[in-house]
């Protein structure tokens, strides 16, 4: 079986979703289940197909998410030392070359990903040019706009 890099912060939040949908969401799926089956026939029973339909969905994300968590190997950053080279969890700060604009980014998971919060997915275009690259290399990452050239200006765990 593949394992599945993941940062600590990524793998608590999959497992509190976990928590919410086995506690929470679940218990409500059946209690509305049992209560669309009070109100008789369930062939035209639309209550009763939303929740089953709803009790799928939610099925589904819990088996998903405990799959993740099997195959996931769980990376603490902030256990390895700095040593200013770009690996999975770090947060690196790159500026482009040609317009000095500076960006910052963490390479996380696939499933961590999310550009609106700065979390790039390991396997992105940008992440795979910048791991094993250290602050001060200058890196070419072909992006969809292009080739851009960035500079490495801070690495953090």
């Amino acid at each position: 079986m593949q394992r599945i890099p993941m940062t600590v912060e990524g793998a608590e939040a999959l497992r509190e979703e976990l928590q919410r949908l086995k506690t929470e969401v679940r218990p409500r799926i059946v209690k509305a289940i049992a209560e669309a089956r009070e109100h008789g026939d369930l062939k035209e029973n639309a209550e009763y197909h939303a929740a089953r339909e709803e009790q799928s969905f939610c099925e589904g994300r819990i088996n998903e998410i405990e799959g993740k968590l099997g195959a996931a190997q769980i990376i603490d950053v902030k256990a390895i030392a700095n040593t200013g080279k770009v690996i999975f969890g770090t947060t690196v700060t790159i500026a482009d070359i040609e317009t000095d604009k500076e960006a910052s980014y963490q390479i996380v998971g696939e499933d961590e990903a999310n550009i609106r919060a700065g979390k790039i997915s390991v396997t992105s275009p940008i992440a795979r040019g910048l791991v094993g690259k250290e602050v001060g290399d200058e890196v070419q990452i072909n992006t969809p706009g292009g080739l851009v050239e960035y500079e490495i200006l801070k690495v953090e765990h």
